[in-house]
């Protein structure tokens, strides 16, 4: 199963933890994220389920193409990483 991970500043606010998640596109895999951490959904996704614009999700190195419906396919043994950037002075 894809394995879903974090940055360590997205960790330590959520307490998320990284896990497997069924799934073969990363909205899939994230619906399965979203299911063990529900608050998760609100810091990744705008009101219309799109990624927010200071959040970039990455499937083995390479950020999805697909922001709005993150129909981005991913495979067993894939890796799902998702980075948030950080802002201020």
């Amino acid at each position: 199963m894809p394995q879903v991970r974090f940055t360590p500043h997205r960790r330590l606010h959520l307490e998320l933890t990284e896990r497997s998640y069924p799934g073969n596109t990363v909205a899939a895999v994230l619906r399965g994220a979203f299911a063990d951490f529900p608050k998760l959904r609100g810091y990744l996704l705008d009101d219309q389920d799109r990624l927010r614009k200071h959040v970039t999700v990455f499937v083995n190195g390479t950020p999805v193409r697909d922001r709005n419906a993150l129909t981005d396919a991913v495979g067993e043994s894939d890796e799902v990483f998702v980075f948030q950037a950080l802002s201020g002075g």
